[in-house]
């Protein structure tokens, strides 16, 4: 059975730093497409990062480039997403996606992810 299940989510000032993690189980890490998603009240779900296994190249939204980096452990079966320099725009309930191989619909569209975690909430507030 595949699940993900997001962690690290909390209520940090602007400007500050938060890291995400994503544990994968049920299914081998690297045969994936891995990515992050984010929505925030009242607004569409949106992506973040992605690990493409297609060309194993990591993408970024133009809105969170220089900023968020994201990684992966094979071995510890963990996905990251370290979140600097946050801003309040940043707050929203951050998903993990994994699709198998891909991406297949492009790495920004979320209709082309199998599986889902449940979240973790992160709130960029003083």
């Amino acid at each position: 059975q595949v699940t993900l299940v997001e962690s690290g989510g909390g209520l940090v000032q602007p400007g500050g730093s938060l890291r995400l993690s994503c544990a994968a189980s049920g299914f081998t890490l690297d045969h994936y497409t891995i990515a992050w998603f984010r929505q925030a009240p009242g607004k569409e779900r949106e992506a973040v990062s992605c690990i493409s296994k297609r060309d194993g190249r990591i993408y970024y939204a133009d809105s969170v480039k220089g900023r968020f980096t994201m990684s992966r452990d094979n071995f510890k079966k963990t996905i990251y997403l370290q979140m600097n320099s946050l801003k309040r725009e940043d707050t929203a309930v951050y998903y993990c996606a994994a699709e198998v191989l891909g991406p297949t619909m492009g790495w920004d569209n979320s209709a082309g992810y199998d599986y889902w975690g449940r979240g973790t909430q992160v709130t960029v507030s003083s």
